[in-house]
């Protein structure tokens, strides 16, 4: 028995909830048609505007802080390689060996220290900050349900009392809802119109603490990271006055994959389909001797009699060598390396033959540029790019130029764009100071 009063209650309870959501509906329907009028409060229409915007722009600096400390800790693991490098180079019988390992400590923890304190008095105190806004959005819209719900109870009180055929029970009742009705709702109009002026107000001083910190922080890093690099820079100095008369010369090595000197262009292959680029390179210069006589550059055998491309460009005429040019000029120019750069390529039926493969030319649509990201970048939200050092980005403009927030940029990963995914399902944004243009 105890059972089915519980769920006859509850049963009860549905049903009044249903029955409070469509006289909120047909209300509402009747304000918007004219037929009713509706209780306006222009100040605090005002105060809830303020509030949207506040929340915003708290959303927005987080979003931001976050990027800014995802930055931090990649300038930390990029300066802890550029250490380590120095670190593994530096010969064990070298002065200042252990003061170099000592300032790599040092900025290792140094690093470690501003990114920690970054969270601890920055971030941290953002998501407080931010933490607030979500019940007191609850309450700015339970307000306006019981607003409805009062001018509900008093279009009905007056609808009996203008009634022609008066009952008064049903008026009495009808009153005795509309003052409940009433008091739940000027309740909570009190409180909100306290609490969001106030809130408002306390922005100021949240986003001068926040900078302030973040400022502060900032600039005890950099002087302390700046002696550190004024002491590895005197322990460099050291090393060179030591070490400074030894020369070191750094030669040209031949590439793997280059032709022998000598070799010849390869002939396009008997289907008439285009050969695949070569680049030839000669890294020793011509002896002296050669062109101490006069002796010209040889031709390459599929070169052109009276023109040559270097390098994928037209040799201008005023390079071009002339039977009245100086012995020193023709030295001059036979000690650099002659690159001659051969290239045929073609396109056919929608994809671009040459070096030896295809790839596709259809690109997403308001394709702008691509670049390459440099670091890992860990997405925070549903619309951002989870981004790998070295992923390739196609990127696109934003549908509306006006969600753009500076510093980010829209796109789609190459890689997610040629396995044919909708554009739609794969695009994102990304932070741009992650990544580099590279086209």
């Amino acid at each position: 028995m105890a059972e089915m009063g519980s769920k006859g209650v509850t049963a009860g309870k549905i049903a009044s909830n249903v029955q409070k959501k469509l006289t909120r509906a047909q209300e509402k329907v009747l304000q918007k048609l004219g037929k009713a009028d509706e209780t306006k409060d222009e100040q605090f229409e005002q105060c809830v505007q303020n509030f949207n915007k506040q929340l915003t722009e708290g959303t927005r600096l987080q979003k931001d802080l976050r990027t800014y400390l995802a930055s931090v800790k990649a300038m930390h693991e990029a300066s802890k390689k550029l250490n380590e490098c120095l670190q593994e180079v530096y010969e064990p019988d070298w002065p200042g060996r252990d003061e170099a390992n000592k300032i790599a400590e040092n900025n290792d923890l140094l690093w470690l220290d501003y990114h920690q304190k970054l969270v601890d008095q920055a971030l941290l105190t953002m998501d407080t900050y931010l933490g607030q806004f979500p019940d007191i959005k609850s309450r700015i819209a339970k307000r306006g349900r019981k607003l409805v719900d009062y001018d509900s109870a008093r279009h009905h009180y007056e609808s009996l009392q203008t009634a022609k055929k008066k009952d008064e029970t049903k008026i009495a009742k009808a009153e005795e809802e509309l003052i409940k009705a009433q008091k739940v709702f000027e309740e909570m109009n009190v409180d909100l119109q306290e609490e969001l002026p106030s809130l408002w107000n306390s922005r100021v001083g949240f986003y001068v603490n926040t900078f302030q910190s973040i400022a502060g922080l900032e600039e005890n890093f950099h002087k302390e990271m700046s002696k550190l690099n004024q002491n590895l820079n005197d322990v460099l100095v050291s090393l060179e006055k030591q070490h400074g008369s030894n020369t070191f010369t750094v030669k040209a090595q031949p590439s793997d994959n280059a032709p022998a000197k000598g070799d010849k262009s390869p002939s396009p292959p008997p289907d008439g389909s285009p050969a695949a680029p070569e680049i030839r390179v000669n890294h020793e210069p011509e002896p002296p001797s050669s062109a101490a006589a006069g002796a010209t550059l040889p031709k390459s055998p599929s070169q052109p009699a009276e023109a040559s491309e270097v390098a994928g460009g037209t040799r201008p005429a005023a390079g071009a060598q002339e039977p009245g040019e100086t012995a020193a000029s023709e030295a001059a120019s036979s000690s650099l390396p002659a690159v001659v750069v051969e290239t045929f390529s073609a396109t056919v039926n929608g994809t671009v033959e040459g070096s030896g493969g295809a790839g596709r030319l259809d690109l997403p649509p308001g394709f702008m540029f691509k670049v390459q990201a440099q670091h890992d970048y860990v997405a925070t939200d549903t619309d951002e790019l989870q981004l790998k050092a070295g992923d390739v980005v196609l990127v696109i403009p934003f549908q509306n130029p006006e969600e753009q927030d500076e510093g980010w940029l829209m796109g789609v990963k190459e890689s997610d764009w040629n396995q044919h995914l909708e554009l739609e399902k794969c695009r994102g944004v990304f932070p741009e100071n992650f990544t580099e243009r590279v086209q």
